[in-house]
Formats: C-alpha cells, sequence, structure tokens
C-alpha cells in the first residue's frame, strides 16, 4: 500500500492533538501523585536533592522514635524516686513515731515497720524498669540518647542503685537490728515456823524467858545452808536485846518475814526463799541450846511450791501494801500491782501476760517468762524474790539484745540518715527532672526539624493542586479546540471531491 499523504494543515492539527495529549497524561499523573517530580525524569536536581531531605527525615524519625522511648525509661525513674521519697518519709514518720514513745516494745515494733518500708523501697526500685532498662538499679542500666544521625550529639543518662538501701553510694539507710528475745523465770516458794516465847511480850527482855535458857552471849543463827546470819544476845551495840529486838533482826534477813503474836507468845517466821533455811540458838556465855524459841532442836523453813490459787502475802516474800513494778529497759513501767490480801499467783501471772512482749507460765511453783525485750520485775519489798540468803537483790531480770530504736539517740542517728537519703533523692529527682527536660527539648525539636525537611522536600516536589487542575480545565478545552480544528483540515480536504461531482 502507498503511503498516504497528509495535508500540511492536517498535520499540524495532529501533532497539536498528540502534545495536548502528553501534557494531559502528565497533568493527570501530577493530580493522581499529588507529585510534580515522581521521577528523575521529571526533575534531577528537585529529585535528588528532595531524596536526601526525606532520607534525613527518616534517618531522625528513627531517633525520634528512640528519643520517645528514652523519655518513657526516664520517667519510670522519676515517678520510682517519686514513690520511694514518699516510702522514705513514710519511714521518716516510723522514726518519728518511736521517738515520741519510751516502751521498748513499742519502739521494737516501729524497728521492725521501719525495715518493712526499706524492704518496700527496694521491691519499688527494682520494679521502675522500661523494656528491660531500669534507671534505679545501677551498674548496666546506663542510658543513652542519640540526637542526630552520626551520633556525635547525644546524652548519657547515669543510673543510680535503690535496690539495696544499704548501699553508701544510694540511701545508705541501714537495715535496723529488731533485737532477740529473752527468758527468764523466778519461783513462787513459801514456808512458815513459829517459835514460842513463852510469858514474853515485844518489849521484853530475851534473857527473861523462864527455864534460863536464854542468856546474854547466845547466838542466832539463821542458815540456808551455805550462807548464816547471825545474831548476839545483849545490850552491846548491833546485839538484840528484846524480842521486838529479835522480831526485828529476823526481818532483817532478805526472804524471812518475822512478826510477834503477843496472844500466843510467839514469833511467826514466814519464808519466801527457795531452799530450806534453819533457825537455831547456841548456848554460848550460858542457858542451853534451843530451836531459836524456848523448844530444843532446830527450827526449819521448807519451802512448798505455790499453787495458781495461793496467796502471794502466804510467802515470805509478799506483803499487804508491796508494788510490783514491771518496767523494760528504758526504763518505761507498762504494768504495776498493789498486793492486797487477796492477791494470788494467778493475778500476779495475769498482769505479766498484760505487758506487751512479755508472756507468762506458771507451773510447779515456777513463772517462766518468755520477752521480746529486755524487762525488770521488782517489788517495793526487799524480800522479792530472795532465792538464797546470800542474795542481795530479787529483781528479776530479762535481758534481751536491744533494737536500734531502743535510745533517743539511736533514732535520731537514724533521722539524720533518712535526712540525708532524702536530700539524695531530692537531687537525683531534679537530675532525672533535667534530663527528661533536655531529652523532651530535643524531642520537640527533632520533630520540628523532621517537618521542616518534608515541607523542603515537598517544596520541591509535590504539585500545587489548584495550578494542576486549572492546567487540565485548559488542556481539556486545547483539546477540543484541536479536534475542531482537525475536523475543519479535513473538510477543508474534502472540498476537493466536489470538483469532481
Amino acid at each position: 500500500m502507498s503511503d498516504i499523504v497528509l495535508s500540511s494543515a492536517v498535520r499540524e492539527n495532529l501533532l497539536s492533538l498528540k502534545n495536548t495529549a502528553n501534557l494531559m497524561s502528565t497533568t493527570q499523573n501530577r493530580l493522581a501523585t499529588g507529585l510534580k517530580v515522581n521521577s528523575a525524569l521529571d526533575n534531577p536536581n528537585s529529585y535528588f536533592t528532595a531524596a536526601g531531605l526525606n532520607d534525613r527525615a527518616k534517618d531522625l524519625n528513627n531517633l525520634l522514635d528512640s528519643m520517645g522511648q528514652a523519655v518513657q525509661t526516664i520517667k519510670a525513674a522519676d515517678n520510682g524516686i517519686t514513690s520511694i521519697t514518699k516510702l522514705v518519709e513514710s519511714a521518716k514518720a516510723i522514726a518519728n513515731q518511736a521517738l515520741q514513745t519510751q516502751s521498748e516494745y513499742e519502739r521494737k515494733i516501729y524497728a521492725e515497720r521501719y525495715n518493712a518500708v526499706l524492704e518496700q523501697i527496694e521491691d519499688m526500685a527494682r520494679d521502675a524498669s522500661y523494656k528491660g532498662k531500669n534507671l534505679l538499679a545501677g551498674a548496666g542500666n546506663e542510658l543513652t540518647v542519640l540526637f542526630n544521625e552520626d551520633s556525635t550529639s547525644n546524652l548519657k543518662v547515669l543510673p543510680v542503685d535503690y535496690t539495696d538501701t544499704t548501699l553508701d553510694t544510694g540511701l545508705a539507710l541501714k537495715d535496723l537490728a529488731t533485737g532477740v528475745g529473752a527468758t527468764s523465770s523466778f519461783s513462787l516458794q513459801a514456808s512458815s515456823a513459829t517459835l514460842s516465847l513463852n510469858g514474853l511480850q515485844a518489849s521484853s527482855d530475851l534473857t527473861s524467858v523462864s527455864g534460863g535458857a536464854w542468856a546474854n552471849g547466845n547466838v542466832i543463827t539463821v542458815s540456808d545452808g551455805t550462807t548464816n546470819k547471825t545474831f548476839t544476845v545483849g545490850t552491846g551495840a548491833g546485839q538484840i536485846k528484846t524480842v521486838q529486838d529479835y522480831v526485828n533482826a529476823l526481818n532483817s534477813v532478805g526472804g524471812i518475814k518475822a512478826t510477834f503474836d503477843e496472844v500466843s507468845d510467839s514469833i511467826k517466821v514466814t519464808s519466801g526463799v527457795g531452799i530450806a533455811v534453819t533457825i537455831a540458838k547456841d548456848n554460848t556465855g550460858g542457858g542451853s541450846a534451843t530451836n531459836g524459841g524456848t523448844a530444843t532442836g532446830t527450827t526449819t523453813l521448807t519451802p512448798v511450791a505455790l499453787t495458781p490459787s495461793s496467796k502471794l502475802v502466804s510467802s515470805g516474800s509478799y506483803e499487804i501494801g508491796d508494788v510490783l513494778t514491771i518496767s523494760d529497759g528504758n526504763g518505761y513501767e507498762p504494768a504495776s500491782l498493789e498486793i492486797s490480801a487477796n492477791t494470788t499467783v494467778d493475778d500476779l501471772v495475769k498482769l505479766i501476760n498484760g505487758v506487751k512482749g512479755l508472756d507468762a507460765g506458771f507451773s510447779g511453783g515456777t513463772i517462766s517468762l518468755v520477752g521480746d525485750i529486755s524487762f525488770n520485775i521488782k517489788s517495793t519489798n526487799k524480800d522479792f524474790n530472795i532465792g538464797a540468803l546470800a542474795t542481795t537483790d530479787g529483781t528479776v531480770k530479762l535481758t534481751a539484745t536491744d533494737s536500734d530504736f531502743k535510745d533517743d539517740t539511736d533514732i535520731e542517728r537514724t533521722l539524720q540518715a533518712i535526712n540525708a537519703a532524702l536530700d539524695t533523692l531530692r537531687s537525683n529527682a531534679s537530675s532525672f527532672g533535667t534530663t527528661l527536660s533536655t531529652v523532651e527539648v530535643r524531642q520537640k525539636f527533632t520533630g520540628q526539624l523532621i517537618n521542616t525537611l518534608e515541607v523542603g522536600a515537598g517544596a520541591l516536589t509535590i504539585a500545587d493542586m489548584n495550578q494542576e487542575g486549572a492546567n487540565m480545565l485548559a488542556l481539556q478545552t486545547r483539546q477540543q479546540l484541536s479536534s475542531t480544528a482537525l475536523s475543519l483540515a479535513n473538510q477543508a480536504d474534502q472540498s476537493v471531491l466536489s470538483l469532481f461531482g
């Protein structure tokens, strides 16, 4: 087939339509993608410049994510410090409460509570981690925050260690010794005897005893088999002359109580000593040996264990009006008991068991004691708890190992340590706060920089949709006009046919 020959007018109109179609295709692509530069072919300089800006924005975006995680890590530590500060303040309140009481037992309880708070501080510090990083757990938890692509701009956050409150580099709060309890016991024994002094009164001279059994120079011996207490009958200094002198001398022996009954003309002797006590008078200087009265032989006071229902005054260790006092190692007196005629052993046991930190059990004439702290049980009666004649102090003593809150100075020392710990916490909180502020500022700056880069890249590549829309309308009009022009050119060529009509 021979080549088709088109007229110049037709060819020009076809070329115009083709160019318009190409322009419409480009404009349609811009409208579809929103970009005026879609590839290096569109504009190499703008394309590669925008690509560089977008690449940096992507790199910074990755860093921005890392900064966001660093912010959360620091916030976790800051929240931990805030909570730990509250716990340390709680420990301070406990120490102040301990300082306001003199009860050693209550102070021991406060020491235990204090230790429990320190344990909670350590647990909270261990729990303040974020994605495996814990700025309150010491070495190995350093946090490095990168701010630019080549890592030349960064911030290193050093951790502290609160997982062990005793560390001097941390809070330096030592666990308190809560003390170790103690045990003790004391016996409740009773024995009695009567020394007959027929015909005598309290004011009578001992040597006037009928039968001449008593004479000046006679020696009366009170013995527990190991220790002897002696009194000499006579008128000299320190000697006993009258019956009342004799009663007074017996009462001067610890654990022995004597009274004279003028009705029966006899001395009633009661003992609380836990071993047998004998009384005898010799015949030194004349007279005859007696049992301490007018009878021959020896008077023996054999101890018998009291029972729960026994009256305490049946023992030579107790008298009506005696006051028993229970005190702790600080001298604090949680309980006391005034002895009456009807006070029983069971009453005493109940008194002891009513004291916090002190337990008592009674069996076989012995009160067994278990104390969480040190306690003393003493009486206004010097005869209380005299186990043998050599005993000079019958105070019942439980000597426990003290807690670290026993003395005021111990508590004040702890308060000083707590104040120092609070200063440390506030300093570290300020440091973390500053670090957090710095990272947040850099985070905001990086976000703004990313936006700047993306806007700059967009300015090089993003199409103006208003302009492209207007272009599309213009091109559509041009296309219609070109089509009309092509039609007119074809009509001009067809007019030649009329010559062959």
